[in-house]
Parts: C-alpha cells; structure tokens; sequence
C-alpha cells in the first residue's frame, strides 16, 4: 500500500527535489501509477525508477523530520477546527440567552477568516 503522507510531503517538499525524481514521485504517488508504467513514460528502467522514488521519499522525508513544517501545518488546521467550534457555541449561545448585534457580528467575521484559511 502506498504511503498517502509522501503525497502530501510532496506538495510541501516537492520543489527541493531534482525535476525527474519529482516526476517520478508524483507519477508514483499521486497519479497511481505502477513501476513499470512510469518507467516506460520516463524511458527508463523499472529499476531507476524505484531508486528515484526511494531517493525522493529519502530526501523530503528527511526535511519534514528536520523542519517539520507539515506537522505544524496539521497542528494549525486542528487549532482552526477548534476555533470554529468554539465560534459555533458563540453563536449558539448569542441567539438562544444573550442576543447581541455586535457578538454576531464578530463571530461571523471570524467564521469568515477561518473559512479562507480553508480555501488555501
């Protein structure tokens, strides 16, 4: 089975690698394809291939432990997602006991900047 999180470093890490291990990568990952598909696009061998994908995986693998920029990127995603629900029971808690014009305000505000975070 194929390892979903390369595919993800690769949008991260991608343009650090040499544009045929790239190629190679994303054909792999992110397009499905087999060994022996790839290398007959790339016009080498199954066996180039897989060292290419290996190095590649190596490389932004390697960055990711080193810097750590995807895992910093989830822990955002997951603070937003708790911002939101907190916003939520705002919102909730504004209609149902105290109504405020400007508490809505402000909550849909920030509903609206966490929504552009999502569209990035």
């Amino acid at each position: 089975m194929k390892n979903l999180d390369i595919s993800y470093l690769l949008d991260i890490y991608g343009p650090v690698l040499t544009e045929k291990q790239r190629d190679v990568v994303e054909l792999y990952y992110c397009e499905d394809l087999s060994l022996a598909e790839i290398a007959e696009i790339c016009g080498i061998t199954r066996q180039g291939v897989r060292d290419s994908i290996k190095r590649g995986e190596a490389v932004i693998l390697e960055l990711e432990e080193k810097l750590g920029f995807v895992k910093k990127l989830q822990d955002l995603y997951k603070t937003v997602d708790e911002v939101r629900g907190y916003t939520n029971e705002i919102i909730l808690y504004n209609d149902r006991i105290a109504y405020s014009e400007q508490i809505k305000r402000l909550a849909e505000s920030i509903m609206t900047s966490l929504s552009s975070i999502d569209e990035e």
